[in-house]
């Protein structure tokens, strides 16, 4: 079974910085692409940030210039840097990972997410 474990939310003033990690564990066969979704209460679940295997980025049109996205393949986990946070990035984070738990079996993974909160 495997599972996503999200760490590094928190409280944060306009203008700071956070970093989320995802990790990966259990028993698969490969990851292929990684990345970070939000929800902001009434509101739905919108991308953030993704990343391929060999490191091309995607990003959601309101967070281009302010974060950035990267995975260490070797440790099974990605990673969301936010800079310049906005109060509208108040949300709760999730990570989403597509496993291959066999060559031929692929799962849609989600952490359990983690709320990120700008406000002063």
């Amino acid at each position: 079974q495997v599972q996503l474990v999200e760490s590094g939310g928190g409280l944060v003033q306009p203008g700071g910085s956070l970093r989320l990690s995802c990790a990966a564990s259990g028993n698969f066969w490969s990851i292929n692409d990684m990345g970070w979704y939000r929800q902001a209460p009434g509101k739905e679940r919108e991308l953030v940030a993704s990343i391929t295997r060999g490191g091309s980025t995607n990003f959601g049109d309101s967070v281009k210039d302010r974060f950035s996205i990267s995975r260490d393949n070797a440790k099974n986990t990605v990673y969301l840097q936010m800079n310049s946070l906005k109060p509208e990035d108040t949300a709760v984070y999730y990570c989403n990972a597509v496993i291959f738990e066999t060559s031929r079996r692929r799962i849609d993974s989600w952490g359990q997410g983690t709320q990120v909160t700008v406000s002063s």
